[in-house]
């Protein structure tokens, strides 16, 4: 069960989740122990965030050492809001690429481009990364930047 804390209400988390096409950076250890971060497309479902990713990537590799990760999906742009927090991964095939069929679809809007056919290329192995939220923490600065973004506006 997941535990959620910040900002946001875990109804409220969840809209976050399903609106925003923007990307999440997953922390992980690498062999040596030293951090690896990564940025993934990813899609929420029941309560699990979903990516894929490319079979022979390293991160997949990192994460059967390793199945323990922190994660941020955050804004870029003013006023700063998100979530970040940890979890556990399970990595499947994603063989059918389902979940990289629905990642493109929510980030490039669908397959007609260069780009979506390279990744659905029948040659490409995919990995599907199941990641079970355990702790997230939501922060919604809006409201103390309010002023900042209209300044800039004006």
């Amino acid at each position: 069960m997941t535990d959620f804390r910040g900002a946001w209400t875990e109804d409220e988390v969840e809209e976050f989740l399903q609106e925003a096409t923007i990307p999440i950076r997953i922390a992980t250890r690498r062999p040596d122990g030293s951090p690896w971060v990564v940025t993934l497309w990813f899609r929420y479902r029941d309560g699990v965030l979903e990516c894929a990713t490319g079979a022979n990537a390293d991160v997949v590799s990192f994460l059967r050492r390793d199945p323990e990760v922190a994660f941020d999906i955050s804004t870029n742009d003013i006023p700063y809001r998100g979530i970040r927090g940890n979890g556990t991964v399970e990595l499947s095939s994603d063989s059918d690429k389902t979940v990289l069929r629905a990642l493109i679809d929510r980030y490039l809007g669908g397959t007609g481009s260069p780009l979506a056919q390279r990744l659905l290329d029948d040659d490409r192995d995919e990995v599907r990364i199941r990641l079970e939220p355990r702790a997230v923490y939501s922060w919604d600065y809006s409201e103390r930047m309010g002023k900042v973004t209209s300044e800039k506006s004006e």
